[in-house]
């Protein structure tokens, strides 16, 4: 049988599947607006696993609803309903950069510099708020049909009251993880900027920067691996973009970006 309602929240279509749950669209009577519901369904898990990714699912809403910002979903409620959890957000028309890139659609470069930057604009906010995403990858970015660029799932971030659990525990994507989270080190808004250093190259070069046979190849690449400038993949980008690319995706995070907003002034430039 097909989910009908979730607390008060109408369920009228399904957007996305994942492997923990399922992200519909809904309609909210209250306010009479339409929402996303983020749903996670800890059926089959052991009692530590059900416990330890609901506290990741509220950690998403705790962290993301605390950043009122426009390049940052915004989060309007969290609930729960028999045996799912779910987060009540804003339903957003667009795309993910994943299916842009995915479709093959060649981005001007000037449009790329502009995502880029609105990328930094909603990270360099969360940092100064104490939230590190640690999982940026171009499914966690829509791309609105207004092009105003939003940062979503902050399912793995790093809140302050928590960084004493999370300290040595590595998440994120592993194309576009930071070394510091490969090897387990603490993150903080530097790893975001590297991740994000990883996004603009795969979208300058129309490949990302790192790859492999298997998740250990790719990590060892993250590590030690310093992939060829974007411009060898394409000749006609201005010369700033490997200039920005190399300094965000530093192994070192002192030679880094310090800020993401640092970054989206060179972005803009």
């Amino acid at each position: 049988m097909s989910l009908k309602q979730l607390g008060r929240y109408i369920i009228t279509g399904t957007l996305g599947r994942g492997a923990m749950g399922v992200v519909y669209q809904a309609h909210d009577p209250l306010i009479e607006r339409t929402v996303a519901i983020k749903t996670v369904s800890c059926a089959g898990l052991s009692r530590d696993e059900a416990e330890d990714f609901e506290l990741r699912f509220n950690r998403e809403a705790k962290s993301a609803g605390r950043l009122n910002h426009p390049n940052i979903v915004t989060i309007h409620d969290i609930g729960r309903s028999d045996d799912l959890s779910y987060i009540a957000m804003e339903f957003l028309v667009g795309r993910s950069l994943r299916d842009i890139l995915d479709s093959g659609q060649v981005l001007p470069v000037d449009r790329i510099a502009a995502i880029a930057a609105q990328i930094a604009d909603g990270l360099a906010f969360a940092h100064d708020k104490e939230v590190v995403h640690r999982d940026i990858k171009p499914a966690n970015i829509m791309v609105l049909d207004s092009e105003t660029v939003k940062i979503t799932d902050f399912g793995v971030a790093l809140l302050p009251s928590g960084s004493h659990t999370m300290a040595g525990t590595a998440f994120g994507s592993p194309k576009y993880m930071s070394p510091e989270q490969v090897t387990g080190q603490k993150a903080d808004g530097r790893s975001d900027i590297f991740s994000l250093g990883a996004v603009l190259y795969e979208m300058l070069a129309g490949r990302p920067p790192f790859a492999g046979d298997d998740i250990n190849a790719i990590l060892y690449q993250v590590l030690n691996g310093a992939p060829p400038l974007p411009s060898s993949y394409n000749p006609d980008l201005p010369p700033g973009f490997d200039r920005v690319v190399a300094r965000a995706m530093a192994k070192n995070p002192d030679k880094r970006y310090q800020n993401a907003a640092e970054m989206a002034a060179d972005l803009r430039k």
